[in-house]
């Protein structure tokens, strides 16, 4: 594929590669103050309003040589398709969706355009609030790709410390030993961790083999996006990463953990976290999307271990004020899980739940 004629090579210093970028863009509001310029590769300025972290992600993302961009404006209400459209850089392909499709209804949209529109060997997905490290490309590039079929970076919080949310995994269902210590670990608080990559493990050098990942700063090779299904828009949030990189790896793609290259999440909503959720429909799709992962996870003990979250979820009750309400969801989310029905309407269970008061 001559992708210099076709697409315009990325040069790296140890390999060329053509690389998509997919930014998915659901925030309801920007909060405006003046205008912000964004220069793009020193040579180009365009002026868009300021506010929102859309705007931070498409700044990193235009100074850095990718071949082609996707956003997905998942049907956002602010204005910002307007601004967004003011963004002429050649290797920008917008995608205006018209309703709300979630998550994982967003980074399908964006796959599959990024695959029709330019032909790329490299895919990169990442949300619209984090962004790469100015160094991610050099450092992507720098890497021995030769036994990686995808690969999640080091993900950070501005201030440099480890974003727990986008720690790569291991099934420990897949592995004996780390099945054991997260075993055990269900009895001393420490079961995340052992599934999970180590603190040491960010400091290697070495590429490293994971199991799952999230999707901030995703590296997929485009065959295998062409190889398997895109990411179950029906999940709408929650968990399609986790069950897309699972089933990148249980179908035998080498997925890789790259230390040294690095990604920022500007998550800091998500760092205080309550004993509950609120508002109280996402835990609807954490728990159902969660009894999907552990079908895939578990094989043969899904249902022991479905059986064992559905009480620890039912558990939780006690932390929220609407407790019927909670439990009527409680059932929904763990039925609906353990169908594999992903037909119930995501505005439904929004509207239903959505003035639910937050946990005590």
């Amino acid at each position: 594929m001559n992708t210099e004629i076709l697409l315009g090579v990325v040069m790296f210093t140890a390999i060329v590669l053509s690389l998509v970028v997919i930014i998915l863009f659901a925030r309801s509001r920007l909060v405006s103050s003046g205008d912000v310029n964004i220069e793009i590769n020193g040579e180009r300025t365009i002026t868009v309003p300021a506010g929102g972290k859309l705007l931070q992600t498409l700044a990193a993302t235009l100074a850095q040589p990718f071949a082609g961009v996707v956003v997905v404006d998942n049907a956002s209400t602010d204005g910002s398709r307007e601004w967004l459209e003011q963004c002429d850089d050649p290797r920008l392909h917008l995608i205006l969706h018209t309703q709300n499709a979630g998550g994982a209804g967003g980074f399908a949209l964006g796959m599959a355009a990024a695959l029709a529109h330019f032909n790329p060997d490299w895919l990169l997905c990442y949300d619209d609030d984090a962004f790469p490290a100015p160094d991610t490309l050099r450092q992507f590039s720098a890497a021995d790709l030769s036994d990686c079929d995808s690969a999640a970076a080091a993900v950070y919080y501005p201030d440099g410390r480890l974003c727990e949310m986008n720690r790569p995994s291991y099934n420990p269902f897949w592995h004996p030993r780390k099945l054991l210590r997260t075993a055990l670990g269900v009895f001393t608080g420490r079961a995340r961790g052992a599934f999970h990559v180590t603190d040491s493990a960010y400091q290697s050098a070495e590429a490293l083999p994971i199991d799952s990942s999230s999707f901030v700063g995703f590296f997929v090779r485009a065959d295998w996006v062409r190889r398997l299904p895109l990411p179950e828009p029906g999940l709408f949030i929650y968990g399609d990463d986790v069950l897309y990189t699972l089933n990148l790896t249980k179908h035998g793609a080498r997925h890789r953990f790259l230390p040294t290259v690095r990604f920022i999440h500007d998550c800091s909503t998500f760092q205080n976290a309550r004993r509950g959720y609120h508002p109280l429909w996402k835990a609807y799709f954490t728990y159902r999307n969660g009894l999907l992962i552990y079908r895939m996870a578990a094989g043969a003990w899904f249902y022991p271990v479905a059986l064992l979250k559905a009480l620890i979820w039912l558990a939780a009750a006690r932390h929220y004020r609407a407790k019927r309400l909670y439990l009527r969801l409680w059932w929904q989310a763990v039925r609906d899980g353990i169908r594999q029905d992903l037909t119930r309407d995501p505005a439904a269970i929004i509207e239903q739940y959505h003035d639910a008061p937050a946990p005590e």
